[in-house]
């Protein structure tokens, strides 16, 4: 059985969600603003956009480097829903199933979800891997610089001053919003 509730005091502005999107193939921005364009279509309002960041592949690091975006975002779309609105757009995008942590031409992750704490089976929000992943805490604390973990109510700046993941994670010049 699942779970669905909110952390007070999560630091995260209300009713927001935020998103990762990331690419390694083919032309990288265009497929972000290919996912981007896909959430505005599925109902969410695109709020506010990191940079973009130059990213070290995590993983299977025999694989291109990738393109990576954190935006913010308002949807009266449930969890669930998003999470298959995120997949028709990878899908359409043209993303097929391969080597997990492999290749993508497109990768929409809902990171965060209007402050709650979701478990069910195939569906965790805060992203299960957030905590341990650069290229997901740059452009988020980018946005949302005083953001908090619902789980722990830990401020995520404190938690990428202490990752010690060793990934690069550079801001590309020139592409601030």
């Amino acid at each position: 059985m699942g779970s669905l509730r909110a952390h007070e005091g999560a630091g995260i502005e209300e009713g927001l969600v935020y998103f990762c999107l990331g690419s390694n193939l083919g032309d990288r921005k265009a497929h972000l603003e290919f996912g981007i364009s896909g959430l505005i279509k599925e109902g969410v309002e695109i709020v506010r956009r990191s940079s973009l960041y130059e990213t070290e592949p995590v993983g299977l690091t025999d694989q291109p480097w990738f393109l990576n975006q954190v935006v913010a975002g308002r949807t009266d779309l449930p969890p669930r829903a998003l999470l298959s609105a995120c997949k028709r757009i990878e899908q359409e995008a043209g993303r097929r199933e391969t080597v997990r942590f492999g290749p993508r031409v497109l990768d929409i992750d809902v990171v965060l979800y209007k402050g709650m704490v979701v478990h069910e089976p195939d569906l965790v929000i805060p992203h299960p891997r957030m905590l341990d992943r650069r290229f997901v805490l740059v452009p988020l604390l980018e946005i949302a610089p005083h953001i908090r973990d619902p789980r722990s109510g830990k401020e995520l700046a404190q938690v990428l001053y202490g990752l010690d993941e060793g990934k690069k994670v550079e801001k590309l010049k020139g592409n601030e919003f």
